[in-house]
């Protein structure tokens, strides 16, 4: 949890920036262990204005490169141009998508959509995903056709300062968008800015063509194309990995481990059975159940069980919410209380 947001519960007191207001007060006495009230969903306001922030400056650039670079293409023919012009715009055009997204996933969970919008996210990653494919298949048709009809290209120099141009709009992209992708858990995010980045080096690679046209090599163009097409290629390998492991409740398991460890820290907690992370657009939730003494009392038990979650939502980044179930500890002869359950699970 971010030092913005320290609060109190029970005998652990942490300061407070402010003190809260009758209301909060109110809602904090009401729900003691509710970690699902204004406190927590401002943070995740806040990381959807952070991507919705990083989108839209970082498609402004990108726009402005675009347009710079479908300008030298229009007088000089270059395809490898055209296929970094192409890919450039493509990559601006993906913060509709994503926008949309983070837009969505703003909006509270209701009774049809009880985890609410984050999801939309996912969507959003395959959206990109398809963008990056259609333009790696577009740039490799430009120079396949360039290849069987070849054509001089003019304005060298021009075209080489268009390439350099697209390599530092790019980095820049790349560089904040991954940035603020990692910081706020956005899978579709990072994707986007590693779209971005692979315009950068093929941008470099227009470099390339230019200076084989310039010695006279025709064929330097196309084939450039053809390198920009491969690394397309590669960086859609990589985005959709990403996006797909997403879209299947993929976490990274160092987070498993280091919830397990904060859960079985808390007093009271013997053992911790099954626990599950998943991610809900650029946030994460937790289900677990935890082992606690047979002979507690039900307030006792309880008492544990908001103690895990509290444990779990300062030891986990991007955690918002955690549904803990407490298991007795089994006596001696005493029945499994779930096998009640077994003929509902499945084999």
């Amino acid at each position: 949890m971010s030092e913005r947001h320290p609060h109190q519960h029970g005998a652990h007191p942490h300061p407070h920036g402010s003190s809260p207001g009758p209301r909060r007060r109110l809602a904090h006495l009401l729900a003691p262990h509710s970690h699902d009230t204004a406190d927590k969903v401002d943070p995740a306001l806040e990381s959807s204005a952070r991507g919705m922030r990083a989108l839209w400056v970082s498609s402004a650039v990108l726009g402005a490169t675009a347009l710079a670079q479908a300008g030298v293409v229009a007088v000089s023919g270059s395809v490898a141009l055209l296929g970094d012009t192409v890919h450039n715009a493509a990559d601006a055009l993906t913060a509709v998508p994503l926008g949309i997204a983070f837009v969505l996933g703003r909006r509270a969970a209701n009774r049809r959509f009880t985890y609410g919008y984050g999801r939309a996210e996912d969507l959003a990653g395959l959206v990109i995903v398809l963008t990056i494919a259609a333009s790696a298949a577009f740039a490799g048709w430009a120079a396949v056709g360039r290849l069987l009809d070849p054509r001089p290209v003019t304005h060298l120099p021009v075209v080489a300062i268009a390439a350099l141009v697209g390599f530092a709009g790019n980095e820049w992209v790349a560089r904040y968008r991954i940035r603020v992708g990692r910081e706020i858990g956005s899978a579709a995010l990072v994707a986007d800015g590693l779209h971005a980045r692979t315009d950068g080096f093929t941008s470099l690679a227009v470099l390339l063509g230019a200076a084989g046209s310039a010695l006279g090599w025709r064929a330097a163009d196309p084939l450039v194309g053809l390198a920009i097409t491969a690394a397309i290629v590669l960086v859609l390998r990589d985005a959709a990995r990403e996006v797909f492991r997403r879209v299947l409740d993929a976490v990274d398991p160092a987070l498993v481990d280091r919830a397990e460890r904060a859960v079985r820290e808390v007093p009271g907690v013997r053992e911790v059975g099954e626990l599950r992370l998943r991610w809900i657009g650029h946030r994460l939730r937790a289900e677990l159940a935890v082992v606690v003494d047979g002979e507690a009392t039900l307030r006792q038990a309880h008492a544990i069980a908001v103690a895990a979650e509290h444990a779990l939502l300062h030891a986990v980044p991007r955690l918002t919410a955690a549904l803990v179930h407490a298991d007795p500890a089994p006596a001696p002869g005493e029945t499994d209380p779930h096998l009640a359950l077994a003929h509902h699970l499945p084999a």
